[in-house]
């Protein structure tokens, strides 16, 4: 087939596992990170000079490994472990990478579960660089998930400082009153204190349950089932549908795409990093 068919049939296998959104392809090549490697190579790629020019540098005693004096062979975690070079942090540039994901039911927002429960990474290919989640849903929970491999950016997401918004259609039990959506608009009181001012709208009422669109700017633990709880309201099912400037609209249960460039620049912009 040669490399160029390689390449092709390649390609068309990142769409597939995509779902059919927007192909990997479209991405400028990064730098593929393995869970470990050795210190020279990882010196090289970050720019310091060549192998055995880093080789050098760690038998002079010039390089640490997380405060400790580098040994000629070792090897390092690029995303755990601290390098540095005459005291000076030394690290590989990454491509960022940021994936909407569509949660089904039933599987953990983490990395892995000691449980050996399906965990959001179990429905997403290798992208050559290691993702996490941005923040939680519930397990019974569904909706949009972000996953990145920016932790700053995702630490300013989960900031309440920055206040990103987090919008959720929510059906509950019976049919709220005036009373009830008010209270759940200005706030209640849970074990963490007054939940902050929240968007409340009916959007569907059934025989004996509503749906309810919900717009949140912070995220406590369960909050969504406790503010019903205080309102006299059990919640019967939750999924979210944004994130910042990130819809989940025609995203398939299980499925993921990557952020389009103009989603990309407005959820930095929110975050405050575009221009840093």
């Amino acid at each position: 087939m040669g490399a160029r068919g390689d390449a092709q049939k390649g390609l068309k296998k990142q769409k597939m596992a995509a779902g059919g959104e927007e192909p990997l392809a479209h991405l400028a090549p990064r730098s593929r990170l393995p869970s470990r490697m050795r210190l020279q190579k990882y010196l090289a790629q970050a720019g310091v000079g060549s192998r055995r020019a880093a080789e050098e540098l760690v038998r002079q005693g010039r390089v640490e490994v997380n405060g400790v004096r580098a040994e000629l062979g070792c090897s390092v975690d690029p995303v755990e472990d601290r390098i540095r070079l005459d005291g000076k942090p030394v690290t590989v540039k990454m491509q960022k990478v940021l994936v909407a994901l569509n949660k089904p039911v039933g599987c953990v927002t983490t990395v892995s579960d000691p449980q050996g429960r399906r965990t959001v990474l179990d429905f997403l290919p290798d992208f050559g660089v290691r993702i996490f989640p941005v923040g939680r849903l519930d397990y019974d929970a569904e909706g949009l998930i972000l996953l990145t491999n920016d932790g700053e950016l995702a630490n300013r997401l989960l900031h309440p400082k920055y206040g990103i918004s987090k919008v959720y259609d929510v059906k509950i039990k019976g049919l709220p009153d005036k009373k009830a959506i008010e209270h759940l608009r200005k706030g209640v009181r849970i074990e963490e204190g007054l939940t902050g001012p929240a968007g409340v709208e009916i959007i569907r009422e059934l025989p004996n349950a509503a749906w309810l669109r919900i717009t949140l700017h912070q995220g406590w633990n369960r909050q969504i089932k406790r503010m019903g709880l205080a309102v006299g309201h059990q919640v019967l099912k939750i999924r979210r549908i944004a994130y910042g400037p990130v819809r989940l609209g025609r995203l398939a249960r299980g499925r993921h795409r990557l952020l389009r460039p103009e989603e990309i620049r407005e959820i930095y912009e929110e975050a405050n990093l575009y221009r840093e």
